[in-house]
C-alpha cells in the first residue's frame, strides 16, 4: 500500500469518526475515497471538509448527477473535491428521490452555482437556498430532464425556424414509423466465403474472361 493510499485511508476514518450518524457509507477506489453523506447534513459535511485543518478541501472541482431508476432514491449528487494542501481528491455523495430537494452548496464553494444548475437541468434534483436554480444547457421552455434514463432519446419536441412566423417555433416529435424499427444485423454475420457485395465483383470478372 503506497503513502497516498494510506493517507486517503486515515482521512476516511477520521471523517467517519466526526460524522457518525451523517456519513452512511465510505470507499476506497482506485486510491480515491467516496463518501456517501445523509443529504440533509451535506451542507455540515462540507463545510468541514473545507475548513478543518486535515481537509482543506477548498476546490470544488465538479458537482454531477447520476441516475439509477431501480432505487428508490435514484438519483446520486456527486461532489468532486480536491485538497491543494494535502494533495488529496474526496467524493462526497448525497442520494435523493425525484421529491426530495437537496441543500445547496454553492454558499461554500461559489464554483458549484452552475454545476448545481447543470444537475437541476439535467436531472431534476432541485436544490434549496440556491440563488440562481434555473435551466443552463437547455432552453427556456425544454420540458423534462434529458439525462434522465427514463427520457427518450427523441426528445418530446423538436426545434426549428419558421420562415413566415419568422421565429424559431417548438413542434412534437414526428417520426415516421419506418424510422423506429432498426436493423441491428451485421453484414458479417452468417458471413459465408462471398463477402457482402463480393457478387458484383466475381460476376464481372466471369464476363472478362
Amino acid at each position: 500500500m503506497d503513502e497516498k493510499t494510506e493517507a486517503v485511508i486515515e482521512l476516511g476514518e477520521y471523517l467517519a469518526a466526526k460524522f457518525p450518524t451523517e456519513i452512511v457509507e465510505k470507499t476506497v477506489a482506485l486510491g480515491e475515497l467516496d463518501v456517501i453523506v445523509d443529504a440533509q447534513s451535506i451542507t455540515r459535511v462540507a463545510k468541514f471538509v473545507r475548513d478543518d485543518a486535515n481537509c482543506l478541501f477548498k476546490l470544488c472541482v465538479d458537482v454531477c448527477g447520476a441516475d439509477y431508476p431501480d432505487r428508490e432514491k435514484r438519483f446520486d449528487v456527486v461532489y468532486n473535491l480536491l485538497s491543494l494542501k494535502h494533495n488529496l481528491r474526496l467524493r462526497l455523495k448525497v442520494q435523493t428521490d425525484e421529491e426530495t430537494p437537496v441543500p445547496s452548496v454553492s454558499g461554500i464553494w461559489p464554483s458549484a452555482n452552475w454545476f448545481e444548475r447543470e444537475v437541476w437541468d439535467m436531472y431534476g434534483v432541485f436544490f434549496t437556498e440556491h440563488p440562481d436554480l434555473r435551466r443552463i444547457l437547455t432552453d427556456y421552455g425544454f420540458e423534462g430532464h434529458p439525462l434522465r434514463k427514463d427520457f427518450p432519446l427523441t426528445g418530446y419536441v423538436e426545434m426549428r425556424y419558421d420562415d413566415e412566423q419568422r421565429r424559431v417555433v417548438y413542434e412534437p416529435v414526428k417520426l415516421t414509423q419506418d424510422f423506429r424499427k432498426f436493423d441491428f444485423l451485421s453484414p458479417w454475420e452468417g458471413m459465408t466465403p462471398v463477402l457482402p457485395g463480393d457478387e458484383k465483383a466475381t460476376k464481372e470478372e466471369g464476363e472478362g474472361a
